[in-house]
């Protein structure tokens, strides 16, 4: 993207122009100038540009595509229903071995990156690429620039496989760029089918999070209605961990992100230990749910962590989750031991009941009033005290322009520095008290954009190349309106399930921008599941032992126990199926 942007800036009078085959032309020209087989490259770069990523045993060879039953959504039946007349009900198909090879006509397909990063994401690409050329060797991919305005402004560039090649097993989405623009109105849609027919699109494939996906039924949808012939299929993707259900085992780039997290905890944990004088408190990305933050706490054995779904289910308040780390604190303390590690999730302050009514008034007050004093004038009795009782700081950041769909931006509202000062007051009031006889210093940490463009770790080089592959297999099996899925993927790759999911079957209603919209349904950290009850098993005497685990780097090359290992919440949460 920064190289267009240079082009752009550079030839202008070439920039201009309107039409789609100039802007193919254009963007052809960038990678053949900035192609990056002239970029240095790493020895590891280069070593993982060997490597080939497995796949399930039935692409090995002939493929035949079997249909379960009648599907219907996880809540709200009737409303989804009649938003997804031609697309809902639709069953669960698998792939299964055959003696008869798939094959089809040739076919173009197009892709989108939405959303943020993930690792792995280069992967999917690559396996669509493959799997459409394994399907008939004339088969063309487009790659849609930036997002899904790529669609919408005809911007997009073929792929070939000197492109291909050189993004296989990387990390990033830079091959194409990604953004965050929504496809909801049928002008964007109808922008969507020129462009398609422009180039014989016959498919559309979107790689995306839970809100990604959603587009992409809806997208879906419309062009079943309009009788276009174009198929829409989705890719689950999000570090967060929160897109996954009975049918999703897990969403790419979790397994990379945590592994990279993980090990970066494990490092100043070891500093922690070494030096025994600074409590860490460190935010690990998740907006709408724990799984981050439980995964590396798993990985890595902290004194704390803190999981939101716990907090919003016990209806901890600021001041009793404060009271908790403070207690940790000084039990610490009485054995010497002046350090520690604390867990935080991104979006904890959603979760703490009196904040998340003052969110949830702020939103729908921001939604409506650009005026931030008249939509705060506006707040609740209740909602304008606990407003007021927040270090400026942090009131501000709740007031912060909302994300695209209609969220606070929880990566910005520094929830690690206002536990230490909150922490820091117990503490002083404690020792007056004589409760606490130790000193604390609180260094605060925030780890996100460092684990969403890493290099994917061996099981999403695997995962993503296999989502892809299916991908493409599900588009010659004439499906849209499906998510792609591969699972059982605690085994070896070649006992892996590739499968299909209507993505209405993992919808239902909420509340977006003031309004009811249908949406797929995102999966909290259960309290009474595996990985949680591993926590609770563990968590008093990680609280006061040291008992910290150092994960290290990931390694691509070595022995499986080592190198192709899944998550420890996907190994915990498939234990017994």
């Amino acid at each position: 993207m920064v190289l267009r942007l240079v082009f752009r800036y550079y030839f202008p009078k070439f920039a201009k122009h309107t039409g789609e085959g100039s802007v193919r032309t254009r963007d052809n020209l960038i990678y053949s100038l900035f192609n990056t087989k002239t970029m240095a490259k790493s020895a590891l770069q280069i070593a993982r540009a060997a490597y080939q990523p497995k796949l399930p045993q039935a692409f090995k060879g002939g493929v035949a595509l079997k249909e379960g039953k009648a599907t219907e959504s996880v809540a709200n039946q009737e409303e989804i229903k009649k938003l997804f007349p031609n697309t809902y009900g639709m069953p669960v198909v698998t792939f299964e071995v055959s003696d008869q090879k798939l094959s089809a006509p040739a076919f173009n397909v197009g892709v989108i990156l939405s959303g943020g990063q993930a690792p792995g994401g280069h992967n999917v690409i690559s396996g669509i690429f493959d799997g459409i050329k394994s399907l008939n060797k004339d088969a063309k991919l487009y790659g849609f620039l930036g997002g899904p305005s790529g669609l919408i402004d005809h911007k997009y560039i073929e792929l070939t496989s000197d492109i291909i090649d050189e993004y296989r097993n990387t990390g990033g989405f830079d091959i194409i760029g990604s953004g965050r623009t929504k496809l909801e109105e049928t002008e964007q849609f109808d922008k969507g089918i020129e462009i398609c027919n422009k180039l014989g699109i016959k498919a559309l494939i979107i790689i995306g999070g839970d809100d990604s996906n959603t587009n992409a039924c809806v997208l879906a949808e419309y062009y079943l209605q309009k009788n276009t012939g174009i198929q829409v299929i989705g890719c689950p993707k999000t570090i967060d961990g929160d897109l996954k259900n009975d049918q999703i085992e897990t969403s790419f780039g979790f397994d990379t992100a945590c592994k990279v997290y993980s090990e970066v905890i494990g490092n100043i944990m070891r500093d922690a230990n070494s030096a025994k004088k600074y409590w860490h408190f460190i935010k690990l990305m998740g907006r709408s749910a724990s799984h981050i933050a439980l995964e590396c706490g798993l990985q890595t054995q902290p004194n704390i962590c803190i999981v939101s779904e716990e907090v919003e289910a016990k209806k901890m308040t600021r001041g009793s989750i404060v009271e908790n780390i403070a207690n940790t604190v000084a039990a610490r303390a009485a054995k010497e031991n002046n350090f520690g590690v604390v867990l935080i999730p991104e979006g904890l302050i959603e979760f703490i009941p009196e904040m998340k009514v003052l969110i949830k008034e702020l939103n729908d007050l921001l939604a409506a009033e650009s005026d931030v004093k008249a939509a705060v004038a506006k707040l609740s009795a209740n909602s304008k005290s606990v407003y007021e009782s927040l270090p400026e700081a942090i009131a501000k950041q709740l007031t912060l322009e909302r994300d695209p769909h209609g969220n606070v931006q929880v990566s910005l509202i520094e929830t690690e520095k206002l536990l230490i000062e909150m922490v820091r007051t117990k503490l002083a009031k404690m020792k007056e008290e004589g409760k606490y006889v130790g000193k604390f210093s609180g260094l605060g940490h925030f780890f996100g954009y460092e684990g969403r463009c890493a290099a994917p770790s061996n099981f999403d080089a695997d995962y993503c190349y296999s989502l892809g592959y299916n991908a493409a297999n599900l588009i010659a099996s004439g499906k849209t309106g499906y998510m792609s899925l591969i699972k059982n993927t605690t085994k070896t790759a070649d006992q892996w399930i590739a499968a299909g999911v209507p993505i209405t079957m993992m919808m239902n209603m909420e509340q977006r921008h003031g309004k009811q919209k249908p949406v797929i349904r995102k999966a909290l950290v259960e309290l009474d599941g595996a990985p949680f009850k591993k926590l609770v098993e563990n968590r008093d005497t990680w609280a006061i032992e040291t008992a910290y685990v150092y994960p290290g780097p990931i390694q691509y090359f070595g022995p499986a126990e080592v190198c192709d290992q899944p998550t420890k919440t996907l190994a915990l949460e498939q234990e017994g199926k």
